[in-house]
């Protein structure tokens, strides 16, 4: 534990203070998907390691925590968990306003499947962030009338920097947060960014936020009016739903739970951040979506910002422009009538005091810097040893210069090593969105990881199955050939190759019965489809434990086949699948699940 500062001058009663400490916290582990690189994954984002499941039983980990306070609230901040705020304190009253459940209990939602609840998160360049559970960079300072912490980094999808300042100013009964984006490079890059605050749910909570159109995401997407059709609380909401606000007729929004006696809104310039949205799993059916990543069981609802005004649209951010927006959440232990809250309008410093954060974790950058300094100096000499089969290190597509230098490795190496970087060359070239030249980068590789790729390549991108087979049939090592991730993916080539394909098919599936795994079943299931015995499929899909997975609908699909090939009568949700029955909506994955 280290104290930073304290302001307080004398006897006087205003005060800010910062503290640094080390805090424990249960940590369920997760699972990663597997050796193929996230490029044209519609269950990832290129170069981050997706993830297909998480421990049943937690361990203990540690996370560096940061403190800052005033005399009337009090935040803390996780930099281990992407800058996420774990909490936001109110003195008066000794109340909690947000939902934070004390476990870090990773669950399948897009981008990584690797989504935890609670607290503020900021986004970038996706929702949801792709560094919800990693650690970024941080920094502290302090004025005379105020503190900062910072929390960002570069980003290793396309190089851009983000920062997020929460701040606090003497005397303050809300916390200011600044954020900033910049691209550095030579592209524009697409982005969205929402700020994404949970808060305790309860039957009673109460959703105050402006009158005018409201888009609803659910089952189906249609507009209402607010006012007249819109729910008025948490009991109101029955399954789980996303509001945007199209044209509001004010900036603060909140919601204000009275069997709690608190709440939180939020306020901001429209100019900046029009965008709003309300998320709720409502009571009863949907519940477990948020129960799955809490100790208790206990629900929480989303309130959001955003510079967007929905969430199935990207801005770009230029070459060299920066993007800076300020918001403000503001607790309060009684509702607020949204229409009379002010905009905040503290003195901040200047936005080029703001720090610009490097990359900022060694593990993922440090091989590919140093294989850039060789190239750079033309010292073959100092090429790195490229990540090895064991590896997901993948060659991040945010390091510019990294495909010349990928390409010079290869060229002065021999044998395998000469392969491994051609590995990493093509999986760079697809996730930089050059998918043709990885293809034929990967032609001339013989690592197997790499023939896994481009089968993936080949059907996603190129809508040739025929290529797509003869790639997964070209990988040699029963390592590869057997892990669930390849079976999965070859099983998709094959299924929408021919239905010539039918034993191979199964050949693969048998050699790997004996797994639990739900992604091997829904394959199963699949294939019993495609042969005929929808009994089979039934039987598979019903007995199979299937855990949560947000916004995919393969095995829903699959269910409505069994339906009209057994002639039962259709389940309005089969629930059991772990899919949900949201309308598809929304840029939140980088590419789609249907071939």
């Amino acid at each position: 534990m280290r104290w930073i500062d304290n302001l307080a001058d004398g006897p006087r009663r205003n005060m800010l203070a910062m503290q640094e400490t080390t805090e424990f916290l249960l940590t369920h582990a997760l699972l990663p998907a597997g050796p193929i690189p996230t490029c044209f994954d519609p269950d990832g984002i290129y170069p981050y390691e997706s993830f297909c499941e998480t421990s049943r039983r937690p361990e203990i980990r540690r996370y560096r925590m940061i403190t800052m306070e005033n005399e009337r609230i009090r935040v803390r901040i996780c930099p281990d968990l992407g800058g996420r705020v774990c909490s936001l304190f109110l003195k008066d009253g000794a109340a909690e306003v947000l939902f934070f459940p004390q476990v870090v209990r990773p669950v399948r939602i897009l981008p990584r499947q690797s989504f935890t609840g609670g607290g503020i998160e900021l986004s970038f360049p996706i929702s949801h962030t792709p560094v919800e559970t990693a650690p970024v960079l941080y920094e502290i300072a302090k004025t005379e009338d105020r503190v900062y912490v910072c929390c960002g980094e570069r980003e290793i999808k396309f190089g851009m920097h983000w920062t997020v300042e929460y701040s606090l100013g003497e005397g303050d009964d809300f916390l200011t947060q600044r954020t900033v984006f910049f691209n550095p490079g030579a592209k524009g890059q697409p982005w969205m960014s929402w700020s994404n605050a949970a808060v305790p749910a309860r039957p009673d909570t109460v959703f105050d936020f402006p009158g005018g159109p409201v888009l609803v995401h659910d089952a189906e997407i249609r507009t209402i009016d607010w006012e007249t059709q819109g729910p008025r609380s948490q009991a109101d909401v029955r399954r789980m739903t996303g509001y945007f606000w199209q044209k509001p007729d004010c900036s603060a929004f909140g919601a204000f739970t009275p069997s709690l006696g608190v709440g939180l809104y939020h306020m901001a310039d429209p100019l900046q951040v029009p965008g709003i949205k309300l998320w709720s799993d409502g009571i009863g059916r949907d519940e477990g979506w948020v129960s799955q990543y809490t100790l208790d069981e206990a629900q929480c609802l989303e309130i959001q910002a955003g510079p967007l005004v929905d969430q199935s649209v990207k801005a770009t951010l230029q070459p060299g422009q920066l993007h800076e927006q300020v918001e403000f959440w503001i607790p309060s232990l009684h509702r607020r009538d949204i229409h009379t809250v002010a905009l905040p309008a503290p003195r901040l410093r200047l936005v080029g005091e703001v720090p610009v954060f490097a990359w900022a974790r060694q593990d993922e950058m440090d091989l590919w810097l140093q294989l850039a300094d060789a190239r750079k100096a033309g010292d073959a000499l100092r090429i790195p040893r490229a990540p090895d089969l064991d590896s997901n290190r993948w060659a991040p597509s945010g390091l510019a210069e990294l495909g010349d230098a990928l390409a010079w490795a290869a060229s002065r190496s021999v044998a395998s090593k000469r392969d491994r970087w051609l590995f990493q060359q093509g999986a760079w070239l697809a996730g930089s969105g050059e998918p043709d030249a990885a293809l034929k980068v990967l032609s001339e590789c013989h690592d197997d990881r790499g023939r896994a790729l481009a089968g993936r390549l080949w059907l996603v991108y190129g809508h040739d199955t025929d290529e797509a087979a003869k790639a997964f049939r070209a990988i040699e090592s029963p390592t590869i050939s057997l892990h669930p991730q390849v079976i999965f993916e070859r099983d998709k080539a094959l299924a929408a190759l021919s239905p010539a394909t039918m034993d191979e098919r199964k050949r693969w599936l048998d050699a790997v019965s004996a797994l639990e795994d739900e992604w091997l079943a829904e394959r199963r299931a699949s294939l019993l489809l495609d042969c005929g015995d929808a009994q089979g499929a039934h039987d598979v899909l019903t007995g199979t434990r299937f855990q949560r997975v947000h916004q995919r609908y393969e095995r829903t699909r699959l269910w409505r086949r069994v339906e009209s090939m057994l002639g039962l009568h259709p389940v309005t949700y089969p629930s059991w699948l772990g899919e949900d029955d949201l309308a598809e909506f929304g840029a939140y994955r980088e590419h789609s699940e249907r071939l």
